[in-house]
């Protein structure tokens, strides 16, 4: 397809296997994936293949100069266990600086510039995600060999990444002055779909990742490249910064969702934005005020209870996420069962709710997702991202690695939660999950899926989760149905710009995905909700999501693997 419109359309059918299955946006990276599970490697091995190989063909969306989560659900001990890879800002930025020296007051000048570098987590995380969770069989040359060939003797640009990848050229130009972008044909142009595409450079900054592991981005030749990179635009990051950068290994949080467990990275992720949703939503059912097997699927009823629990969870979250190492995070109270029906009380069944603010649980007073099972059981569900496309656009001189612009997720007030400080994590969007079923020993795993997209990622998880649990959608169909996504009004600066003015829920407004009929837009707008109605290429709002789903065949006993790959990007799912 190389027409100007994306008709919504299911392209697919879900993909079946009994052994081991990968889903990706990029077929490509699918089968990096592939190779290195027939290879010997377990998925946490192949998850780090994935992400390298979707760093080379879809780079506007994530890359190694961004940072990555992961959980992992081990299958002997029937655990699930996570990864924060996300970046620290420099020692040296403070508010002080900003205000004083760099001039920046304002939120979003800030997400442009400079100082919203953060340091890269992601190569940390995939060495970390191979050390603590890999097969033990594989070193990380085998596991980078597939991305270092696609880097090195090129590969065919697909048609989504394409179209993303020109709109970006003029600001590439502008951040790269005087050197030359990688990413770009002779400096001035973005390949077009199916032209071949080669970053040698790249290919020699997965070599030195490894060879010499972490040391080998964080301080050597391209650990001073990114500093270079970052100083002689004025910003304040050093080596010791990048020195100082470790992986957190973590428990993950959870939430009971009628028979299933839902599995997040805590904050400073977002996960727990839809596990408050979908808390809230169980909350509604438990009173028999929500009963969705007599509700349609994307009727009025079906986007405003949705909408609405989305929106409150918003207005919790904009508040208290932040990176609880600096600053305290009440992620146990908001997930309580007591303060969830509370914040239930706040949805009006017959109107929007102009009056939601953030809650007090402790009482009064562009981005990539992949999905991979291996034959043992195992899963990964992993996310790598830049932030916004192509993140900062600055690239660190003959590395091929694109710095992401992920501090811009942080406020400038000071005493707020989640206001830039010094070696600081910012609210996080990038949100891996899981789902399992309690057993006498432990959890079974159910699915390994996720929806990257910025600020829809909760939206699109709580959406893909009814769609399974209440209306019997197998993966592909999960993916399939048209989505909302509850953001600011047209033409703000907040469709595109950090966590604070995203989030803000008084004035958002509901984005409907082509194929939601006409008489739902106006019962919504009788309720009080402004509707916008989004096709074409525009529906990238909605997000691009991945799913593997295990169950046992009744009648052989034999496991079997169900995988979707969602049509609003260029990847599929594969496996055998």
């Amino acid at each position: 397809m190389t027409g100007s419109s994306l008709p919504f359309i299911s392209r697919r059918s879900t993909v079946y296997g009994t052994h081991a299955m990968v889903a990706s946006s990029q077929p490509l990276a699918t089968q990096a994936g592939i190779e290195i599970l027939k290879k010997g490697g377990n998925a946490a091995d192949a998850a780090v293949a994935v992400a390298a190989a979707i760093n080379v063909t879809e780079p506007g969306s994530t890359g190694i100069g961004g940072d990555a989560f992961c959980l992992f659900y081990d299958a002997k001990a029937r655990t699930v266990k996570g990864l924060n890879g996300s970046g620290r800002t420099p020692a040296k930025l403070t508010m002080e600086f900003l205000k004083n020296e760099a001039k920046l007051t304002d939120e979003n000048a800030f997400t442009r510039s400079v100082h919203a570098v953060t340091v890269p987590g992601a190569a940390a995380a995939w060495v970390d995600t191979v050390s603590h969770f890999g097969s033990g069989k594989l070193d990380l040359s085998t596991i980078l060999e597939p991305a270092i060939d696609l880097a090195k003797n090129g590969f065919p640009v697909s048609h989504i990444s394409a179209n993303g990848w020109k709109g970006e050229v003029q600001k590439l130009v502008e951040k790269n002055p005087n050197q030359k972008i990688e990413w770009l044909i002779d400096n001035e142009r973005a390949p077009q779909e199916g032209e071949i595409m080669m970053v040698p450079e790249l290919a020699e900054t997965f070599q030195l990742l490894a060879k010499h592991g972490k040391e080998g981005f964080y301080e050597g030749r391209i650990g001073r490249a990114i500093v270079e990179a970052v100083q002689s635009r004025g910003g304040v990051m050093t080596l010791e910064d990048l020195a100082a950068h470790t992986s957190e290994l973590l428990e993950p949080i959870s939430l009971d969702y009628h028979n299933w467990t839902i599995w997040e990275i805590p904050p400073n992720g977002q996960g727990i934005t839809a596990l408050i949703a979908l808390g809230i939503i169980e909350a509604l059912e438990e009173s028999g005020a929500v009963d969705f097997s007599k509700i349609e699927h994307n009727s009025a009823t079906y986007v405003h209870v949705v909408t609405e629990a989305l929106r409150i969870a918003f207005a919790d979250t904009r508040y208290y996420v932040t990176d609880p190492q600096v600053h305290h995070v009440p992620t146990e109270a908001l997930l309580s069962k007591e303060y969830l029906r509370e914040r239930a009380k706040l949805v009006d069944l017959s109107r929007r709710n102009d009056e939601i603010q953030k809650g007090y649980p402790e009482g009064n007073g562009n981005t990539v997702y992949f999905s991979v099972v291996d034959e043992e059981g195992n899963a990964c569900s992993f996310i790598n991202s830049t932030f916004m496309h192509f993140g900062s656009h600055i690239i660190a001189k003959d590395t091929g690695v694109v710095l992401h612009n992920r501090g811009g997720n942080f406020v400038l007030i000071e005493g707020h939660p989640n206001c830039v400080g010094p070696s600081k994590r910012p609210y996080h969007t990038i949100i891996p999950s899981m789902i399992t079923r309690k057993t006498g020993n432990g959890h079974e795993l159910e699915a390994c899926f996720g929806v990257m997209g910025a600020f829809m990622q909760p939206q699109g998880q709580v959406q893909v989760i009814l769609n399974m649990k209440h209306y019997l959608s197998n993966p592909q169909h999960a993916l399939d149905l048209p989505r909302l996504c509850v953001a600011p009004p047209k033409g703000t600066a907040g469709v595109s710009a950090n966590a604070y003015s995203f989030t803000e829920v008084t004035d958002s407004v509901v984005y409907l995905e082509d194929g939601i009929e006409d008489d739902v837009v106006e019962e919504l707008e009788g309720m009080g909700h402004i509707c916008y109605r989004l096709s074409g290429y525009s529906r990238s709002l909605f997000g691009r999501g991945q799913i593997i789903r295990c169950k046992i065949d009744a009648r052989t006993g034999h496991r079997v693997l169900a995988a979707g790959s969602d049509p609003r990007g260029d990847g599929h799912a594969s496996g055998w």
